[in-house]
């Protein structure tokens, strides 16, 4: 009399289907992720070290477009958005992105709105 089934239980695994469940993660979560400085901007190369404290970021792109954040300004309207934007801060700091290609009159223009409102500023680059 013979007792034992014909079916064969196999302990093996499939790696498949567990590489597509995380691919599709990877992809859900790339698409998902947003950044708020999302401006594409080549900046320029030094040396120095990066810094966590951000309240405010000027982009000034090589067409001379500049953004507040990621809001696109007119020149004129510069110094008031950069005043309500900062507005309450103890000690209000403008991170200054101003692609290669700039000319340095335009960095310059912001960097005398930062002075004359006593804000710090620094100029963000590329590390070399």
């Amino acid at each position: 009399m013979k007792l034992r089934g014909r079916n064969k239980v196999s302990p093996e695994f499939s790696m498949s289907s567990m590489t597509d469940i995380v691919f599709l993660l990877l992809v859900f979560f790339m698409l998902t992720s947003n950044s708020p400085n999302a401006l594409d901007l080549l900046l320029p190369k030094a040396k120095g070290k990066s810094t966590n404290t951000q309240n405010v970021s000027v982009s000034i792109k090589k067409n001379l477009q500049v953004y507040i954040d990621s809001d696109r300004v007119r020149e004129s309207q510069i110094e008031s958005k950069l005043k309500a934007k900062l507005a309450g801060q103890d000690t209000p700091t403008i991170i200054l992105r101003a692609e290669e290609g700039v000319p340095i009159e335009k960095a310059v223009n912001i960097m005398d709105i930062a002075n004359k409102n006593k804000y710090k500023i620094i100029l963000a680059v590329r590390p070399e």
